[in-house]
């Protein structure tokens, strides 16, 4: 799941990034409302923790904008905000806010919260199916499950979304530097080994014990999942 966090707080938002990041999510950050906008509009996500009080554009600002832009009317928006007046409530959820989490917070809460939103979409859309499928291999997005075969994979939360992004781009190949930016949110340096080494951990569950291997390397390029014969 791909989110994008608006927050102007630098520690908060390293703080927040580093959570999510372990609990699954593919994070991205702005720093101030203009910036949180544009990568509302141009972007493709899952979910939006929008701050209320941010330079540029404020929250309730950029709800509103979002909400007229035709590419992100399912975008589901969680408002994080140090307002927890009703008055201030109603009008974030009356300008587009899906949720409302006053500061300061339970970090367990807010991804408990993120969850609730992303259910709540994914039924109200029928969009974007929760379980991924390739042969005997299933991946539950929602209860964040791997099975092969039958078999539960005990995975990492990166390698769970290494094969997550694997799985929605299966029969693609991706290279070393989309996998680093998309899965640790990192420039690719092609001195870290840190795809390859994730890769063989992922293979050593997902292949391994299997006949058919899933994940094979394309040389000079990157990986691809997909069954061959």
């Amino acid at each position: 799941m791909k989110l994008l966090l608006v927050e102007d707080e630098i520690k908060l938002a390293d703080f927040l990034r580093q959570g999510l990041t372990q609990e699954g999510f593919i994070v991205d950050v702005a720093n101030d409302g203009i910036q949180g906008l544009h990568q509302a509009c141009e972007g493709q996500y899952d979910l939006m923790v929008l701050d209320g009080m941010l330079p540029g554009l404020d929250g309730m600002a950029i709800l509103a904008a979002m909400r007229q832009h035709k590419h992100t009317q399912p975008l589901p928006v969680l408002m994080l905000t140090a307002r927890g007046d009703v008055e201030d409530r109603v009008k974030g959820l009356q300008t587009g806010a899906d949720d409302y989490l006053v500061k300061p917070f339970a970090f367990s809460e807010l991804v408990a919260r993120l969850h609730v939103l992303m259910r709540r979409s994914q039924s109200a859309h029928g969009a974007e199916a929760t379980v991924l499928k390739l042969g005997d291999l299933e991946l539950d997005l929602l209860r964040r499950k791997a099975q092969r075969a039958g078999q539960r994979l005990d995975l990492t939360a990166k390698e769970f979304s290494l094969l997550t992004l694997l799985l929605r781009r299966q029969g693609e190949v991706l290279s070393r530097t989309e996998l680093a930016e998309q899965v640790w949110d990192m420039n690719f340096d092609s001195e870290t080994n840190v795809v390859e080494v994730a890769v063989r951990r992922l293979r050593t569950k997902l292949d391994v014990p299997f006949d058919l291997p899933l994940i094979h390397t394309v040389r000079g390029m990157g990986y691809v999942l997909e069954m061959r014969s």
